[in-house]
């Protein structure tokens, strides 16, 4: 599938086969692709919940709305950050680049997050949603439709997966083997509507 027609194609998807399981081969090879996701200075501040046990995908229904692609999809995964990732070694992020960059670069790394608890937390909602489209695209390619979550009760949804103190949730992702298509894109705004050109009035 070209680029361009997954695009097109990508709808989030509600309603799922809940006897289909996902090839683990699939699922690698969805993911390899998904950590090659830019993020800024490299950090990959992203961290993956897949979560796989039934009981567990259960409670999360029951503080998101009821919502049957938790339990029914294949997949369901929690895209969260780790606010902290620019601190943890961060030398290795650089370890493949010429001795120069490294010198410039890692420093630099600590200068932009140091004491900034905001752009800790920007940085992490960038990158998951920079990622997070890249998996649902990728998904596409690969034969299984997504559907993009944020409604469910987040600090309860913390509790369920355990999330450490210094990571944050951004949304959740269904990806499984769709059973009904979407509706019409319900209204799209035309891009004279969304551009600016150089500056708002």
């Amino acid at each position: 599938m070209r680029v361009d027609e997954a695009i097109r194609a990508r709808r989030a998807i509600k309603w799922y086969d809940p006897e289909h399981q996902m090839p683990e081969e699939t699922f690698l090879k969805l993911f390899e692709h998904a950590i090659l996701a830019p993020t800024a200075f490299n950090i990959q501040n992203w961290r993956f919940v897949r979560v796989t046990d039934l009981e567990q995908r259960k409670a999360i229904r029951a503080v998101a709305w009821d919502q049957a692609q938790v339990t029914d999809a294949s997949e369901l995964l929690g895209l969260c950050f780790d606010d902290k990732s620019w601190q943890r070694d961060p030398q290795r992020y650089w370890r493949n680049a010429p001795q120069e960059v490294q010198d410039f670069l890692v420093p630099a790394i600590d200068d932009y997050y140091r004491d900034k608890p905001q752009v800790e937390h920007d940085e992490g909602m960038r990158s998951c949603g920079i990622v997070g489209q890249t998996i649902m695209l990728m998904a596409l390619e690969l034969g299984y439709q997504s559907c993009p979550m944020d409604g469910f009760d987040y600090d309860a949804v913390a509790k369920i997966i355990n999330l450490p103190e210094d990571h944050s949730i951004a949304f959740m992702i269904a990806i499984g083997k769709g059973t009904k298509d979407s509706w019409p894109k319900p209204g799209q705004l035309s891009l004279d509507e969304v551009m600016v050109n150089n500056r708002f009035d």
